[in-house]
C-alpha cells in the first residue's frame, strides 16, 4: 500500500528538490541525471503499484471525521495510470534535447516532477474530496509550464490558464456541496453512491423522490450539470475552450504534448468519477443533463474541427484539435451504454498516444527548423523523413484510419450510438442516435483535411522545390525515440485490440 504514497510523492519531493537547490551548484549532466533517476523510480513504483497493490487502499489523514484524504487502485486509475506514466516519460526524456535551446531548465523539471506526482494522486484519488484536492493542485503546478519563456504571450495564456481552470473546479465544487447533503458518502463506488443514502435503488430521475436522493431530484441535476461543465473545462468542452489554443502554442512543445495527451485528460477522468462513481449512469440516462451534455459534446467536436482546419500555425492547430478529439470521448461518456464507453476509455489511450507525438513531431521541427507555420513545412519530409513518416502515421490514426488505436476507439463511439436507441436514451432525443455518428464522420475528414496537407507538401513539395539545397537534418535521438515508442504504441492498440477492449469492456460493465 505504501507503494501507493510512494508513486505520489518521490516525484513530488525531486520536483522540489530541484526547485529549492540554487542554480550555480547544479552542472547539467547532473541535473539530467538526477531527473532521469526520479522518473525512472516514479516508473518502477507506479508500475509495482499497478501490479502488487491492486484493489488496495489508503487513507492518509482525515479533513474532518467524515472527509478523508485515501487513494485506492481501481480499473479505472490503471487505464489513466498508465497513459500518465508512457507519455510523460517519453515526453520528458524528449525535454532533454529540447530544453536545451529554452532557458530555465531546472524550473521546466522541477514543476514537470510535480505535476507527474499530481496526476497519479488523480488517478488513484479513492474519493472525490481528495481528488477535487489534487485537481486543484494540477492547475496551481502546470501553469509554471505554461508561461515558462516568460514572454508576454506566455503570461497571459498562463493567467487565461488559471482563470478558466479556477473558475471550472469553483463550479464542481458548488455542486459537490449538494451531492455531499445528498448522498453518505463521497468515496468512489461504481454505480454511483446515492442509492447509499437510504438503503434505494435510482431507476432514472422520475424515480428518485421519497428515495436515496429525499426528493430532490431538480437540485441534484443541477449539480450534475454544474460539475459537468465545471470539470469540462479542464477537458476544452464548449463554451469553456478557449484557454486550451491560447496555451499550447506558448509552452515548450513537451510540456504542450504533456498537457494535450495527459492533463487535460483530468478533465476527462473527473467526468468518469462523478458520473459513473458518484450520481451514477441511472440518474442521469435520460434526463435533460444528457441531452445538453451530448449537444455540448458534439458542438464541441464539430468546432474544434473546423478551427484546426482553419488555423494556420501548427501548434494552434494542434490545440484546437485536441478541443475536437477530447470531446470524442465525453460523447462516449454522455451516450452511457457499454459499447460507447468503452469506446470513450479506449479513445483515452490513443488520442494520449497520438496527440503526444503530434506535439513532439512539432517541436522537433521549431527546434530543428525554426519554422512554426504550415505553409513554411515544404518539403520538410525530405529533409526529416522518419519525423515526418511518425507525423503521417499518427495523424491517420487521429482520423480514424486503421491498423491504428484511432480506428478502434472511435469504431466503438459510433457502433454505441447507434445501439442507443433503447428507452432510457430515448429520453435525450432519438436524434443522437444517427446525429452521433454523422458529425464523429464529418469531423474524422475535417481531421484529414488539417492533418494530411502536411504529409503531402513535405514529402510531394513539387517541381520548383529547391532540391540542390536539400538537408537531411534529423532531430537527435533523445527526441527521434520518444516519438518512435508513442508511434508503435498507438499502432499495436490497432493491431493488437483484444487485448486491451476485452478488459476495458469488462470493467465498463460493472459501472452500468
Amino acid at each position: 500500500m505504501y507503494l501507493i504514497l510512494l508513486s505520489i510523492f518521490v516525484p513530488m519531493a525531486a520536483g522540489l528538490c530541484l526547485l529549492i537547490l540554487p542554480e550555480k551548484n547544479i552542472v547539467r549532466a547532473r541535473l539530467l541525471s538526477a531527473v532521469s533517476m526520479a522518473y525512472l523510480l516514479t516508473a518502477v513504483l507506479v508500475t509495482a503499484a499497478l501490479t502488487r497493490c491492486y484493489d488496495v487502499s489508503y487513507t492518509l489523514f482525515h479533513l474532518t471525521a467524515s472527509l478523508p484524504v485515501c487513494f485506492h487502485i481501481d480499473e479505472t486509475g490503471v487505464l489513466f495510470a498508465a497513459l500518465t506514466l508512457i507519455v510523460l516519460l517519453c515526453a520528458g526524456f524528449f525535454s532533454f534535447a529540447y530544453m536545451k535551446h529554452e532557458q530555465k531548465e531546472k524550473r521546466y523539471y522541477g514543476f514537470y516532477l510535480i505535476v507527474f506526482g499530481v496526476l497519479n494522486a488523480l488517478c488513484f484519488a479513492g474519493n472525490l474530496i481528495t481528488f477535487y484536492l489534487f485537481f486543484e493542485m494540477l492547475t496551481l503546478t502546470s501553469m509554471p509550464l505554461v508561461l515558462h519563456n516568460g514572454s508576454r504571450e506566455a503570461i497571459m495564456a498562463g493567467l487565461k490558464y488559471l482563470f478558466y481552470s479556477l473558475c471550472g473546479a469553483y463550479m464542481a465544487l458548488f455542486g459537490i456541496y449538494f451531492i455531499w447533503k445528498n448522498s453518505s458518502t463521497l468515496a468512489f463506488t461504481a454505480g454511483g453512491v446515492l442509492h447509499m443514502t437510504t438503503g434505494g435503488n435510482i431507476s432514472g430521475p422520475d424515480s428518485l423522490p421519497g428515495t436515496a436522493a429525499g426528493g430532490n431530484t431538480a437540485i441534484l441535476l443541477i449539480a450534475a450539470c454544474v460539475c459537468l461543465l465545471g470539470f469540462g473545462v479542464k477537458a476544452g468542452m464548449f463554451p469553456m475552450h478557449a484557454w486550451l489554443p491560447a496555451a499550447h502554442p506558448v509552452a515548450p512543445a513537451p510540456a504542450s504534448a504533456a498537457l494535450s495527451a495527459v492533463i487535460v485528460k483530468a478533465g476527462v477522468l473527473a467526468v468518469v468519477r462523478v458520473v459513473y462513481y458518484i450520481f451514477g449512469p441511472d440518474f442521469l440516462r435520460g434526463s435533460w443533463v444528457q441531452t445538453a451534455w451530448l449537444t455540448l459534446a458534439l458542438l464541441t467536436v464539430f468546432m474544434g474541427s473546423m478551427l484546426a482546419y482553419r488555423e494556420p500555425v501548427l501548434k494552434k492547430r494542434l490545440a484546437y484539435s485536441t478541443v475536437s478529439q477530447l470531446s470524442y470521448i465525453l460523447f462516449g461518456l454522455a451516450v452511457m451504454n457499454v459499447t460507447a464507453v468503452t469506446g470513450g476509455l479506449l479513445h483515452v489511450l490513443a488520442h494520449g498516444f497520438i496527440k503526444a507525438v503530434l506535439f513532439l513531431v512539432a517541436g522537433a521541427i521549431i527546434c530543428t527548423t525554426g519554422r512554426t507555420r504550415v505553409e513554411e513545412l515544404r518539403g520538410i519530409g525530405k529533409e526529416m523523413p522518419l519525423t515526418m513518416w511518425c507525423y503521417t502515421i499518427a495523424s491517420l490514426g487521429l482520423i480514424g484510419i486503421p491498423p491504428t488505436g484511432g480506428f478502434i476507439s472511435k469504431w466503438y463511439l459510433a457502433i454505441g450510438s447507434l445501439q442507443s436507441n433503447t428507452p432510457d436514451f430515448a429520453g435525450a432525443g432519438p436524434v443522437f442516435r444517427w446525429l452521433g455518428p454523422v458529425v464523429l464522420l464529418v469531423s474524422a475528414l475535417l481531421t484529414a483535411g488539417y492533418l494530411l496537407p502536411l504529409t503531402i507538401h513535405g514529402f510531394l513539395p513539387g517541381a520548383d522545390y529547391d532540391y540542390a539545397h536539400l538537408q537531411k537534418r534529423e532531430p537527435s535521438p533523445w527526441m527521434t525515440v520518444p516519438i518512435v515508442i508513442l508511434t508503435v504504441l498507438s499502432v499495436l492498440l490497432g493491431l493488437f485490440p483484444n487485448l486491451l477492449t476485452d478488459r476495458v469492456m469488462g470493467f465498463v460493465s460493472t459501472l452500468m
